[in-house]
């Protein structure tokens, strides 16, 4: 029997050369697809942080609010909170464990909210907090979204006879500390080479009681929250009518949820529960007819929906997210009419928080 004489794998001819690169280049392949399979298990089993964890075991979300502002976030004379802010924890609930109400409400102030939230003491923030770059890197929190762009303005008493800002000139001023409000109020008078006096108090419901009492000619703050305080909070014998808002917006407020860096899928449900209450109203789907949307031929509309299964996997809750968001609590033109809007006391004007088709800023993301 003859010896083939050995030969080194260099020494191959071209067809076995061949046949080794074809095994050897799938023996790759195979690594890398079992190197991708291993990073795809890891960042699944990592998805789901330990807030959300916490929050699942909880079985509620524990969102902060504001002490206290008509139409945003204020709780009734039973202890139920409602308002525009409150329905975006509702709209979180409800895409997480199918019911709106699994909301624990925490009132905070403007200089304790961000500590409560880095603390853990709540989930997130929905206490109308300005987004703003410093806000969302060097606390530690993520703003997920803009449910509210607003603008900061002025409240004064008619008697005062002002109709401008500009005419503001040495007045003295109630303001909150810790705020976006504050840092505007000092820009916006040296920028006009006015002088003012700070009257500054933490609380909100004492912020209003000291204005109306007297102590201060102006109160400042979102436009949003003086409409609230004007519609709700004037003490009688006065009345609405005796205190007027001035037309100068002094600044960019956009208000967004706010949560802690670290849990991105806690965050995403924040900010898609948000973004599925726009895109319901911009396809039409309200608390009244979202069963009968059920049956909708659109494509889009059932994969928003979860007829088409696929976006409550990727998010990581029920397909049925959406449908129990919009059912409970409703769409956003909903929630903004029925708490700060035409159906409200505060007759809001949509303005800026208009749906981008309809001129406004309000703009949600596909959901595909």
């Amino acid at each position: 029997m003859r010896h083939s004489p050995e030969r080194s794998p260099e020494a191959n001819d071209g067809n076995e050369g061949q046949h080794e690169g074809k095994g050897t280049m799938f023996n790759k392949f195979l690594a890398a697809g079992a190197a991708v399979a291993t990073l795809v298990t890891a960042a699944s089993a990592a998805y789901a942080g330990k807030d959300l964890d916490a929050i699942r075991a909880r079985g509620a979300i524990n969102c902060g609010v504001g002490i206290g502002t008509a139409g945003f976030m204020l709780a009734d004379s039973q202890g139920k909170w409602k308002g525009l802010s409150v329905d975006v924890c509702r709209a979180v609930a409800a895409a997480l464990f199918g019911d709106a109400e699994k909301v624990k409400y925490q009132p905070l102030t403007s200089q304790q909210r961000f500590t409560a939230l880095q603390s853990g003491e709540v989930d997130m923030v929905m206490g109308n907090a300005t987004y703003t770059l410093t806000r969302d890197t060097a606390l530690g929190l993520d703003f997920t979204g803009v449910f509210y762009y607003d603008g900061q303005s002025f409240l004064v008493p008619k008697a005062l006879g002002v109709k401008s800002a500009k005419e503001l000139n040495g007045a003295t001023v109630c303001v909150a500390p810790g705020t976006t409000t504050e840092l505007n109020l000092a820009d916006y008078f040296r920028a006009n080479k006015m002088t003012f006096k700070p009257v500054v108090i933490e609380k909100v419901d004492e912020i209003r009681a000291a204005f109306f009492a007297g102590r201060c000619d102006v109160y400042t703050t979102d436009a949003s929250s003086l409409a609230a305080t004007r519609a709700a909070n004037v003490p009688p014998p006065r009345s609405f009518d005796d205190f007027v808002i001035l037309p100068e917006i002094i600044s960019k407020e956009p208000l967004g949820p706010v949560v802690r860096h670290g849990d991105n899928q806690f965050a995403d449900i924040v900010r898609w529960a948000l973004y599925a209450m726009i895109e319901a109203e911009e396809y039409g789907i309200t608390s009244k007819n979202v069963d009968e949307m059920l049956k909708s031929d659109n494509p889009v509309i059932k994969r928003i929906l979860g007829v088409t299964p696929g976006m409550g996997k990727a998010l990581g809750v029920d397909e049925k997210w959406v449908y129990n968001i919009v059912k409970q609590v409703g769409n956003y033109g909903e929630s903004f009419d029925r708490n700060v809007g035409k159906d409200s006391p505060l007759k809001i004007e949509r303005g800026l928080n208009k749906l981008w088709s309809q001129g406004g800023l309000q703009y949600a993301p596909p959901i595909r």
